[in-house]
């Protein structure tokens, strides 16, 4: 599954990366992660102090991948409307669900404050960014005056979130893609 090159470290948190997304941190045991890492007994040990240090640098690094591809998608070419649109149109592995986002319905996740964190900054900072490009539009004239922001940047935030929600519950990635245009409508400049 890995390369030579790939550090036990690395295979590691890549493993735990992949094993949380698809199971959970409940889901995830040390056993499966060094299953999934091709990685000896104790090697997390030798490299991380357990589960939840290794599942912390796993998050850490999903967020980071998280936001470093919105950020290419918002800070893009285009009008504010063209950027949301292509945040909203992005490719996603839509019934896989967010990698971010499905941390927020794990309980053991949500009750540790340190795992929770890179969480809750990386929704935060996607809020931030789109409400920033939402005024940007508004001082263009392009989105109306009276909108705010915050509220139309969590609005895109709870389509995207709730659109993986519809989609894994139907088993198609079309309910995710009917939210995704319903909110395009709404937000369309006139």
């Amino acid at each position: 599954m890995y390369s030579d090159g790939v550090s036990t470290s690395e295979r590691l948190i890549e493993s735990t990366r992949e094993l949380l997304w698809e199971r959970g941190y409940v889901g995830t045991s040390p056993k499966a992660i060094l299953e999934r890492a091709g990685a000896g007994q104790g090697s997390m040990y030798h490299h991380f102090k357990g589960k939840p240090d290794l599942a912390l640098a796993a998050i850490r690094r999903t967020a980071e991948e998280l936001r470093a591809t919105a950020e290419g998608v918002l800070g893009g070419p285009g009008t504010p409307y063209e950027r949301i649109e292509a945040y909203l149109l992005r490719e996603r592995e839509v019934l896989r669900g967010c990698p971010v986002g499905r941390l927020t319905m794990d309980p053991d996740v949500i009750a540790s404050d340190e795992l929770r964190a890179p969480v809750d900054e990386t929704i935060t900072r996607l809020r931030d960014r789109i409400a920033e490009i939402v005024e940007e539009g508004k001082e263009q004239g392009q989105f109306a005056p009276h909108l705010d922001g915050g509220e139309i940047a969590a609005s895109v935030l709870a389509t995207v979130q709730g659109g993986y929600v519809l989609a894994r519950a139907s088993g198609s990635p079309a309910a995710f893609d009917a939210g995704v245009r319903g909110l395009l409508s709404l937000l369309a400049p006139r």
